[in-house]
């Protein structure tokens, strides 16, 4: 929502200043759908505002449930008519997590993943980005799923800090007790690892969860599927996550897609061990093994006794480590999928 705009009108309808407070809570709080619903405020400004301004700056093209129920996935068609996806997934019973887009598409190209073989479009605006957070408090309302919303993940399409000034934007509204009222904890950002960005994280947002999508622990593998390690290495990471642990102290998610035949083998399961341990503050990292779901690449998953092997490596040699359950695959909603049917239903 447009605070901006719905502030203006409020001042040119001689409207009380609790008026904007009324209006927030409806919107953020209570996930209501539209204007008409919010039944504290006057008939004629409720009419003027549904006139005037629409509550998201974006319509929702397709809604996809995956088979057991666990992942819902939305694509939605922004008002410059290009396309991004969101997805609600339940990993615990009551428990919803939204996984939301910061970019349209994304630059960094990484082998494994849908989105960058859209190519980067744009950047999203905070109101585009929070927006998708009311979208899905606006469904678990309409459905009448007796849970709130508990948790968002800035791991959809795009590379957060790439866009990180209308991320920060969101960041502040989604902790502000006037706006979604959740606590720093309950947000979790994914990134590759920019120059500088984990030092801004560390300076904004300290209490927001980290998480590095790594992936590979030698430069040569990660150069061939990750672009960026090209220019920003894995010594280069370690510094930067160094320094992070210096002013935040607080555990790491490491990210870990397994790939058949490529980085699911004991010599990679030792290569990731030596590379986490070379760590300082080593106890602070968390490895979480990711099955890679397959996009129309050639790259394959790994089979779930190589996981179970490359598990029990790591726990063996000291590192915490726990195989993410993947939600959604079957919508093309689960990781790495994000933008892969968004085409097919748009045109």
């Amino acid at each position: 929502m447009d605070i901006d705009k719905l502030e203006k009108i409020l001042r040119d309808n001689y409207q009380p200043k609790f008026r904007l407070e009324q209006i927030k809570k409806a919107v953020f709080s209570d996930g209501i759908s539209s204007f008409s619903e919010i039944s504290n405020i006057p008939k004629g400004l409720r009419k003027i505002l549904e006139e005037k301004m629409g509550l998201l700056p974006f319509r929702g093209e397709k809604i996809l449930i995956s088979a057991d129920k666990l992942a819902i996935k939305a694509i939605l068609k922004l008002d410059d008519g290009k396309a991004i996806e969101t997805v609600l997934i339940s990993p615990k019973p009551s428990i919803w997590s939204a996984c939301i887009s910061s970019q349209v598409g994304c630059s960094l190209n990484c082998a494994f993943c849908a989105t960058g073989k859209m190519g980067f479009k744009r950047n999203l605006t905070s109101e585009e980005i929070t927006s998708q957070i009311l979208f899905w408090k606006q469904y678990l309302r309409k459905n009448k799923i007796p849970a709130k919303l508990s948790n968002i993940v800035f791991m959809g399409m795009g590379e957060p800090f790439l866009n990180w000034k209308e991320v920060k934007r969101s960041l502040n509204l989604i902790t502000d007790k006037k706006y979604f009222n959740l606590g720093s904890r309950s947000v979790s950002l994914s990134t590759v690892g920019l120059p500088g960005s984990l030092e801004k994280l560390a300076r904004d947002f300290p209490q927001v969860n980290l998480a590095i999508s790594l992936h590979f622990s030698k430069d040569k593998l990660r150069s061939q599927f990750m672009p960026i390690n090209k220019r920003f290495n894995l010594q280069k990471l370690k510094a930067e996550l160094e320094t992070y642990f210096e002013k935040c102290r607080r555990k790491v998610f490491i990210e870990y897609i397994l790939l058949r035949g490529i980085n699911d083998e004991a010599e990679s399961a030792q290569d990731l061990i030596s590379y986490l341990k070379s760590f300082r503050e080593s106890r602070l990292l968390h490895v979480n093994l990711i099955s890679y779901n397959e996009t129309s690449n050639k790259l394959k998953h790994s089979s779930p006794e190589r996981t179970l092997k490359f598990k029990g490596c790591l726990i063996r040699n000291g590192i915490r480590v726990t195989i993410r359950k993947s939600l959604g695959r079957d919508i093309q909603g689960a990781c790495g999928q994000l933008a892969g049917n968004a085409n097919s239903f748009l045109n």
